[in-house]
């Protein structure tokens, strides 16, 4: 294939197909693109991807078909952890109970199968163990929109490396998951408490056959 078309003015979709928290995110992201040169667009339907360069996949809940990443140059992805390790879902809740504050960002190119394709950028999100979960997905989504930046501002395409080592699967959360568990202190817990979702999935317990959530926000 060749490369000239680097170095053109490019087509570029930025594609979320849920609404949700990164939503701003990928409208700062076209507004980005666009200032440096480039044509993005924002798609939310996979469907209404059209042809063109480059596609970003961010914030996306469905696989997408081959025949629509046909339509595109480069279809890329931007994974919250060091794939292979921690594929599939929530990799920065799973990776911030485990006691982590330097999350792996990577950026990938897809390949038709999750989390499995070859690897060109990679970064790291740097936390000090007090943010909540708003902040969490504020710098999480800052960073998704940098190293997306960051690939298209590269004299020459970056390239891409196949992912190597041992890999491990991170599972879908539930609203099950944010239980706490009276017996322990909110030392203990406080991990879980920094990643809970106040509105959609908050953390609760249960006293005396009685279920109660709690919310947590930092005070002023």
């Amino acid at each position: 294939m060749s490369e000239d078309w680097w170095t053109h003015k490019r087509t570029v979709s930025v594609v979320t197909d849920t609404e949700g928290w990164f939503d701003p995110f990928a409208l700062n992201l076209v507004r980005r693109i666009n200032d440096s040169g480039d044509h993005a667009q924002f798609v939310r339907d996979q469907n209404q991807v059209p042809e063109g360069d480059v596609a970003f996949y961010l914030s996306c809940l469905k696989l997408t078909p081959d025949a629509i990443l046909a339509r595109n140059r480069i279809n890329l992805v931007v994974h919250a952890s060091a794939l292979p390790k921690g594929r599939g879902f929530s990799p920065v809740v799973w990776q911030i109970l485990e006691g982590l504050n330097e999350i792996p960002l990577t950026l990938f190119e897809m390949d038709g199968t999750a989390d499995t394709g070859p690897i060109v950028r990679q970064s790291t999100i740097s936390f000090e163990g007090h943010e909540l979960n708003d902040e969490i997905r504020d710098a999480l989504g800052r960073s998704i929109v940098d190293i997306c930046v960051e690939y298209l501002t590269a004299e020459t395409r970056p390239v891409a490396v196949a992912q190597t080592g041992e890999p491990t699967w991170y599972p879908r959360r539930r609203p099950a998951d944010s239980e706490l568990d009276p017996e322990k202190t909110i030392a203990e817990q406080f991990q879980l408490l920094r990643v809970v979702d106040n509105e959609r999935y908050p953390a609760f317990f249960t006293i005396g056959g009685q279920t109660y959530t709690l919310k947590i926000a930092k005070a002023d």
